[in-house]
Parts: C-alpha cells; structure tokens; sequence
C-alpha cells in the first residue's frame, strides 16, 4: 500500500540531487519499477497506472534522470556479482553452488567477493560490480542494523537498479529489493521447543556478532519460545562471539563460566557449534549428549560426521541461492511489488541431543 504523500515527503534529502531510490519509496513501487517506469527498460511493460504514479512522484520530487547511465545500461555484462561475508564459511559455500548452478544453465558467470562482514567493503564491491556493468548482483549473508549504513546501502543499489542491473538479497538488509530468505524466528523456535521436550530449562545461547539482523531475529526467536514457556533469556545465559569455530569455542568457554549449571547449549551457526562440541567434550570434560546437548542452526554436510552427529535447524541452503539466481533472471513483478520468496526450514535431530538428565 502506498503511503500519504504527507509520510513520503520525509524520504526527500534536503540539499541534495533526488535518488531513484527515494522516488520509487514516494510511488509506493520498488526500485525495479520505479526504474522501468521512468527509463522504459526491456522486460515486461509497466502498467499505465502504476508509471503515472511514478512519473507523478518523480515530478514532485524533481528527480533528473542520469541519461548516460540509461545509456550504459543497454550493453549490460553476463557477469553476475555474488557478494558474501566469508569465503571460508561453508554456510556461503552451499548458498553460492545453488547460484552459480543456476547462473550456468542461464548463460552467465558470477563473481564471487568476500566482505569479511566489513559494511564499507560491501559498499565498495557493490560500486565495482556496477562499474563492470553487471546484469545483476546478490547480497548473502544477514544485513546489518546500523541504520545510517542501511540508507547508504539503499542509495548504491538503487544506483545500481537505475543503471538497468537486477538485485536480489539474500536475507533481510534493510533494502527495498527482491528478497529470498527463511523465517529466522520460527527457525529458533523450533531449536528450543525440541530442547524444551527432551526437558532442557537451563538452556544457553552463543550468538554472532549483535551488529547482524540474523543474530537479531534468531535471538527474538529463542526468547520468544521461551516466553511462550513462562521462561526467559537472561543476559548471562548469552554470549556473543565471531561468527566460526574458533569463536564458538571461546564463547562457550565463557558461556559455561559463568553458568556451569547449564544442561543444553544452542549455537546460531554450525560453525559455532562444532567449536561449542570441542569447547565441551575437550576443554571442560562435559560429556555430549550426556550431561549437556547441543543445537546448531545452518544444517550444513558436515555436521553429520561430528562427534556426536549433530542436532541442527536444517535451512536449504543451496535452494536459497538458486531461487535468487532464478529471480536474477526473471522478469520482475509487472504490478511494480518488490517479490519476496520465503523458503521452509526444518529440524535435522541427531545424536548431540537427548534428554535432560532428572
């Protein structure tokens, strides 16, 4: 639904040239549309009601279209940017065989660039893939909450759009653009309610880094089914750490430091919970599942051959980059909404887990 032009009036940046971005968010249209409308792209039409609104906006707003780019942007590459946190993570792996699968029955190839969840890196790489003319460009990995960075990151790829590329996130950031992600939420919740069965209270959770959306969402999970519960999440059953191993392992160090009483440990990546297994099996004695069980989130190969085999919200990993790759190459919605794909998440029970000992 389109806002009151009283509430749109407040995306206009004073003192400054009018972005695409900022008209498409007065039409109440995506960028994509906004882009079509005003530039008559390729592609499927707009509809006549829906580029009056636009042009209307555009109008209001004083928008001046960037001719040389709409220029440029009719001898678009066969390149396709993938943009990610970490190389080295197989979450990342499993996302980028799915799109790069799809992106080769499509006729086109991906670059692949790794951000170390540095927010201007991203930037950065997203003003070189549209220097290069990319068709297209997909961001993975979880959006970050700092809301001056989320503004700066609208405005690039709204950039990037107005020159004729396609975008596609891949989990909330924040950006008014395709999106394909999984209910983070649910996906805890479903960790929790099969801990709370087996008759684990005493739970605690090692999280990534608190800057993430995803860490965010997958704690508003656990304290959710919790609270559903007549429980909650006190600060010190949380501890925070990098996003890998090595950090899961510290974190569950301090983790149990603090609450050596606890009976269940819930890790918001796979990463993290095999250095959670370490953590307890080698550096503290605790025996797993005995004496305490351990959940990961990510549901990756590998977490089969742990020992013991792991417990794991299983996401499809793979489909989700080969759905945003699908979106790269479909035309966009032609009634001008930004399209939103929502993929089933489920629980992989395994050997890491039983219940709770008394």
């Amino acid at each position: 639904m389109a806002r009151s032009p009283r509430a749109r009036s407040t995306a206009e940046r004073p003192g400054g040239a009018v972005t695409l971005q900022q008209v498409a968010q007065h039409a109440g249209v995506s960028i994509a549309t906004a882009s079509r409308a005003l530039h008559g792209a390729t592609g499927r039409a707009v509809g006549e009601e829906l580029r009056r609104r636009v042009l209307a906006a555009a109008a209001e707003l004083g928008y001046v279209s960037n001719a040389p780019a709409q220029a440029l942007a009719r001898s678009r590459s066969s390149v396709v940017g993938l943009i990610v946190h970490d190389i080295t993570d197989p979450y990342f792996g499993e996302i980028a065989a799915g799109v790069m699968r799809v992106a080769r029955e499509g006729d086109l190839m991906v670059i692949l660039a790794a951000t170390f969840r540095d927010p201007q890196l991203e930037l950065e790489y997203l003003l070189r893939v549209r220097n290069q003319r990319a068709s297209g460009v997909l961001l993975a990995g979880s959006g970050f909450t700092d809301p001056a960075f989320v503004a700066r990151l609208g405005e690039r790829l709204a950039g990037f759009v107005e020159d004729g590329g396609r975008v596609v996130c891949i989990g909330e950031h924040g950006a008014d653009t395709d999106l394909v992600t999984v209910d983070n939420r649910r996906a805890a919740e479903l960790a929790v309610a099969h801990l709370w069965e087996l008759g684990h209270r005493r739970i605690g959770v090692i999280a990534g880094p608190g800057e993430l959306v995803t860490v965010q969402h997958r704690l508003d999970g656990v304290r959710r089914a919790l609270t559903a519960r007549g429980a909650t999440l006190p600060p010190d059953r949380v501890v925070e750490a990098d996003f890998t191993r090595d950090g899961g392992r510290v974190a569950t160090r301090e983790l149990f430091a603090a609450r050596p009483d606890l009976t269940a440990v819930l890790a918001l990546n796979d990463g993290m919970a095999a250095g959670a297994l370490a953590a307890l099996q080698e550096d503290l004695g605790r025996a797993v599942p005995a004496e305490v069980s351990v959940v990961g989130f990510g549901g990756l190969p590998f977490t089969v051959d742990l020992h013991p085999a792991l417990t794991t919200v299983r996401l499809p990993l793979e489909r989700i980059g080969a759905r945003a790759m699908e979106l790269i190459l479909d035309e966009p919605d032609h009634r001008g909404a930004r399209r939103i794909v929502e993929l089933d998440v489920d629980l992989a029970v395994r050997s890491s887990t039983r219940p709770a000992r008394g």
